[in-house]
C-alpha cells in the first residue's frame, strides 16, 4: 500500500523541528525576493523531489528525453552527484563515470544526440550552457534533481513522489526522509506518483489524490515502471543475447543494486524468478575490492540454473571492477527500466509539455527578442524577459 516504506524515528523528532525552522527560512528568504530565483528566455523543465532517496529521477527525465529529442534540441543538466570533478564539464565521447556521475553518465550514453552537461551551480550550467555558440539552438533545458535549487526558476516545475514514500505520511530530517516540509509542494506545477503498482484500482487513485491535496493549478500524474529486456553486460554473442524477464523463471537470480529504493525492483521481479537473492549497497556506492569478492561468493553460493542482474545506474561503476569472476562476468545482466504514465494520462501529458516548449522556445516565432536568452532576476523591474510559466499557458 502507498506509504508502506515509510519508517519514522521518533526520538529524532527534536532534531527534524530545528531542520525545519532552517528550511523555512531559506524558503522565507526566496518567496520575499531576498535570495532570488532567475528565469530564463530559453524554456527549463526541472524534475526533482523533496525526498532523500530514490523516486525515480532518471526514468522520468529519459522520457522527457525521448519525447522531446525528435522534434527539438534538447539539453540536459545535472550536478553530476559524486563526481569527482568541480565546474561546469560538458560530456563527450571520453567522459567518464566518474567525471560527471553516474547519471548524467547514463544519460549520454543512452542519448549521446542531446547536450549532457554538469555544473553543480544549476544558473552558471544554464548560462554556459545557452551561452555557448552551439548552444543557440537549444530549443529546452531538463534540469536533474533540481526542485530545492530554487535560485533557478523553470518553466515546469516537475515533483515526483514515491507512492511507497508518500510525503503525506513522512517527516522531516532526521526523523524521516522529507528535505522540505510537505507543504513544499506548492511549489510543483506538475505532481506524479511514482513507482505505482500496476493493478491499482480507480478508488486507489482518487484515495491518493485527495490525500495529496494539490491546487487547482496543479495537475497530477501516476507513473510505473517497466522493464526492458535484460541485456549481457560482457560476452555479447549468439548465445549470450538479451533475455526477456519472462524467461526467469526457472533462475536464480542474484539481484545487485547500488540505488537508494531497492525494494521495489526486488518486488517486481520476484513473480518472473524462481528466486531473488538480494546484494544491497548505499546509494551510488563505489565498489570496492571488498565488495567485487563479496559479488563473486554470493554468485557462486546460487544454485543453477542462475545469473545477476544490477541497474543501469549500477554497471556505469561495475562494469569497469577487476577482479569479477569468470562465472559472473558471463551471467552479468544489466535490466533497463522506463516508465509509463497509467490512466490513459500520456496523451495529456505529452501534450502539456511539448505545448510549453514550442510554444516559449527562443527558436519559435513568437520569441522576438533577440537578446532573450540572456538570464534576468526573475523580480528585477526594467528590460525583464517575459517570464515563461507552465501556469500560465
Amino acid at each position: 500500500m502507498e506509504g508502506d516504506l515509510i519508517t519514522i524515528n521518533k526520538s529524532l523528532r527534536p532534531l527534524s523541528r530545528l531542520y525545519g525552522w532552517g528550511v523555512a527560512f531559506r524558503n522565507l528568504l526566496f518567496d520575499m525576493g531576498i535570495l532570488k530565483s532567475r528565469s530564463y528566455s530559453t524554456p527549463v523543465i526541472s524534475v526533482g523531489n523533496i525526498t532523500v532517496g530514490g523516486t525515480g529521477k532518471t526514468p522520468h527525465v529519459e522520457y522527457l528525453i525521448r519525447l522531446l529529442k525528435g522534434q527539438m534540441s534538447v539539453a540536459m543538466l545535472s550536478r553530476g552527484y559524486k563526481r569527482k570533478t568541480t565546474g561546469f564539464l560538458l560530456a563527450d565521447k571520453n567522459t567518464t563515470s566518474r567525471e560527471i556521475g553516474d547519471e548524467p553518465y547514463q544519460i549520454y550514453k543512452k542519448f549521446p544526440d542531446i547536450t549532457v552537461a554538469v555544473d553543480q551551480k544549476r544558473t552558471r550550467g544554464i548560462e554556459k550552457l545557452i551561452g555557448r555558440e552551439a548552444g543557440k539552438d537549444i530549443d529546452v533545458i531538463i534540469l536533474d534533481d533540481a526542485f530545492q535549487h530554487r535560485y533557478v526558476k523553470p518553466g515546469i516545475n516537475i515533483l515526483l513522489v514515491d507512492y511507497h514514500r508518500l510525503i503525506i505520511y513522512d517527516e522531516l530530517l532526521p526523523a524521516g526522509r522529507l528535505r522540505e516540509p510537505v507543504k513544499s509542494k506548492n511549489r510543483a506545477d506538475i505532481v506524479i506518483v511514482t513507482k505505482c503498482p500496476t493493478d491499482l484500482k480507480p478508488m486507489d487513485f482518487r484515495v491518493i489524490t485527495k490525500a495529496l491535496n494539490l491546487f487547482p493549478y496543479q495537475q497530477l500524474y501516476f507513473s510505473t515502471h517497466k522493464y526492458e529486456s535484460l541485456q549481457p553486460v560482457f560476452n555479447r554473442s549468439d548465445k549470450n543475447i538479451s533475455k526477456r524477464i519472462e524467461a526467469l523463471s526457472d533462475e536464480n537470480v542474484l539481484l545487485v543494486t547500488g540505488i537508494a529504493s531497492p525494494e521495489q525492483m526486488k518486488l517486481d521481479l520476484q513473480p518472473y524468478a524462481k528466486r531473488i537473492e538480494p546484494l544491497a549497497f548505499d546509494d551510488h556506492h563505489q565498489f570496492t575490492a571488498k565488495d567485487v569478492a563479496r559479488i563473486n561468493e554470493a554468485f557462486k553460493a546460487l544454485s543453477s540454473p542462475k545469473l545477476i542482474v544490477t541497474t543501469e545506474k549500477d554497471v556505469t561503476r561495475l562494469k569497469d571492477m577487476n577482479g569479477l569472476s569468470d562465472e559472473v562476468r558471463q551471467q552479468l545482466y544489466v535490466l533497463p527500466i522506463y516508465i509509463t504514465l497509467m490512466q490513459d494520462q500520456e496523451e495529456a501529458f505529452n501534450k502539456n509539455i511539448l505545448g510549453y516548449v514550442r510554444k516559449n522556445s527562443r527558436n519559435s516565432i513568437l520569441v522576438r527578442d533577440k537578446d532573450d536568452h540572456k538570464a534576468q532576476d526573475s523580480d528585477s523591474s526594467g528590460d525583464r524577459p517575459r517570464t515563461i510559466s507552465f501556469r500560465n499557458n
